[in-house]
């Protein structure tokens, strides 16, 4: 099993904690070996999963792939903020502000209050 495919705990190898002793570490790393990972249960419930290097690594890449891409579209964002802002920053906007607050609101005889607003 890659990890490219995110799999459930539930569908994971298992093996038995004291298999870990019957078997002895060399037994244990046979399956993940061929499984890629495993997952180790102490009276059927879930306590640990082992992971090859390979599945680690694979998993660590994908992460850091997710993190940049996450980076890429923050930085987007923070780029087109700024730019819409960037008007604010024109020598005549506090009196182009200023005209519009003084311009009287067009209610078209509907009152803008409560909740039906």
């Amino acid at each position: 099993m890659n990890a490219t495919a995110v799999a459930a705990i539930e569908s994971l190898p298992r093996t038995p904690a004291s298999d870990v002793k019957k078997l002895g570490w060399r037994g244990v790393m046979k399956n993940v070996t061929r499984d890629g990972r495993v997952l180790v249960t102490n009276h059927e419930q879930p306590e640990a999963v082992i992971l090859s290097v390979a599945e680690y690594e694979a998993m660590m890449a994908q992460l850091q792939a997710k993190a940049e891409r996450d980076q890429q579209a923050l930085e987007k964002l923070r780029r087109d903020f700024d730019a819409r802002l960037a008007c604010l920053n024109a020598p005549d906007i506090g009196e182009k502000i200023d005209s519009l607050f003084k311009q009287p609101l067009k209610l078209h005889g509907k009152v803008i209050a409560g909740q039906g607003f």
